[in-house]
């Protein structure tokens, strides 16, 4: 089988929407399966105090009543025995996403995290029968004949999908039914010559992993919220991908670091690919011709120019429009709000001719070029229109810090004039960054618009130190 280690789960609720509904019976069929025996099965389920009203509709279809579950435990009371049900086992359910999330939202509000690898028997049944009329649990349990009692209660169902799971193997290749199931679980399928355990030996946090060939530096560079998802998704989707596929036949070894959040995975995966210039890395590295448009306030669209990442001052970067991957980039969002705006492309130097310019003569442009629209007001509607790119000038008199925590581990960010100064772990290291007054390094335009896309969203992450 796909697994030998199976949960068959299914959740009675008060409605359809996890993070507001509350869970009101769960059961579980648990699977063992060893060489040569028979399976070993456990069943269990327990109705769940909600703690709200389950709406009459939900009490007619499942037959559970505010009087039934008035004395039953909260998932609280219940969490840990789940979580012990469901540990290190593959998470099988019936639309697998509805079940996943709303124990997910109810382990959260216990304060507990919860992980699994669901596997959904919607997606598995589509893709072993996809002829079949219907995908639903009761259109599986007539086309198959299973024997079902108890149907729309917790238990019964998780068992309907267990006896399903029997059926699909009676009628069909045991490899093919694997091959599908781990597709949908993105099982990683290591190459031979990688160690069995390298997927498992990760750790479930965010981070940056290398993946290294028979050469000193990296073949390629990832960052990941979980380690050992991201990882672990190369290879169970290397048959899809070339670059995957390539990765697989070159890696002979993985090196990672931990970070505590996300953010911070991103800004060393930047600093690190244009360090190291992995063989399978393209967007990140860095970019010769990257920059930032360039318009002295009070002065005409003609002094609006392109100034590349090499040549900036980050501490003059206030005011300026962008950051642009490339001068081509520049101009294409120039020639994009030209044709939004109505602005006229030989004032915007977009275009090089006499008289009417392209988009005026197709009724495009307000008529800067012939005089119709004073130039003044062009170039007013010119910087209206590039305000969304404007790029602020620095909020702080000196540095500021990103905070992000997982658990005990604490990573300050310092961060001064849209430039990353570096990572401090406590009150000593960022003392010495927040003395650092830039990066001797080039200007990274990446890690500038991870900043500002992060202040822009949420300001308040940037702490003044």
């Amino acid at each position: 089988m796909f697994a030998t280690r199976l949960a068959f789960v299914d959740l009675e609720t008060t409605g359809m929407r996890a993070a507001a509904d509350r869970i009101t019976e769960v059961g579980i069929v648990t699977v063992d399966l060893a060489a040569g025996s028979d399976p070993a099965v456990e069943r269990w389920s327990s109705l769940v105090d909600p703690e709200i009203p389950i709406p009459p509709e939900i009490q007619a279809m499942t037959g559970i009543t505010d009087a039934m579950v008035r004395a039953a435990p909260t998932f609280s009371t219940l969490a840990a025995a789940i979580a012990a049900r469901l540990a290190d086992r593959v998470f099988v359910a019936h639309n697998a996403r509805f079940d996943f999330g709303f124990l997910k939202h109810a382990f959260e509000r216990t304060g507990r995290p919860f992980r699994a690898r669901p596997l959904c028997t919607v997606k598995l049944s589509r893709r072993l029968e996809p002829d079949a009329e219907g995908h639903g649990l009761d259109a599986i349990i007539a086309r198959h004949g299973l024997d079902v009692a108890h149907r729309h209660r917790a238990l019964g169902d998780a068992e309907a999908l267990w006896l399903f799971i029997q059926a699909l193997y009676r009628l069909h290749d045991a490899d093919a039914i694997a091959r599908v199931a781990k597709g949908i679980l993105r099982i990683p399928s290591l190459p031979s010559h990688l160690p069995p355990d390298l997927v498992d030996a990760l750790p479930e946090a965010p981070g940056v992993y290398r993946f290294y060939g028979a050469n000193a530096l990296p073949l390629y560079i990832g960052k990941a919220r979980n380690l050992r998802e991201r990882v672990g998704a190369h290879f169970s989707s290397d048959w899809r991908s070339e670059t995957d596929l390539r990765l697989s036949a070159e890696m002979t070894r993985l090196e990672y670091d931990v970070t505590a959040g996300e953010f911070g995975a991103l800004l060393h995966e930047a600093a690190a690919v244009k360090a190291m210039l992995p063989a399978h890395n393209r967007a990140l590295r860095r970019k010769a011709d990257a920059g930032v448009l360039h318009w002295p306030e009070g002065t005409d669209v003609g002094e609006l120019a392109f100034r590349v990442a090499a040549d900036l001052d980050a501490q003059a970067l206030g005011g300026d429009f962008g950051p642009f991957g490339s001068r081509r980039a520049a101009r294409e969002h120039l020639r994009a709000l030209a044709t939004e705006h109505e602005l006229c492309l030989t004032r915007l130097k977009l275009e090089r001719r006499d008289g009417p310019c392209f988009a005026r003569q197709l009724g495009r442009c307000r008529g800067a070029c012939v005089g119709a629209e004073a130039a003044t007001e062009h170039d007013a509607r010119l910087r209206a229109a590039l305000a969304p790119v404007a790029i602020p000038r620095w909020p702080f008199a000196r540095a500021a810090a990103v905070v992000e925590q997982d658990g005990e581990r604490v990573d300050i960010h310092v961060v001064r004039d849209w430039q990353w100064l570096g990572t401090a772990h406590d009150d000593d290291g960022v003392a010495l960054l927040a003395d650092v007054t830039r990066r001797d390094d080039p200007f990274d335009i990446d890690i500038t618009r991870m900043l500002l896309r992060l202040y822009a969203k949420t300001p308040a992450r940037f702490v003044p130190l």
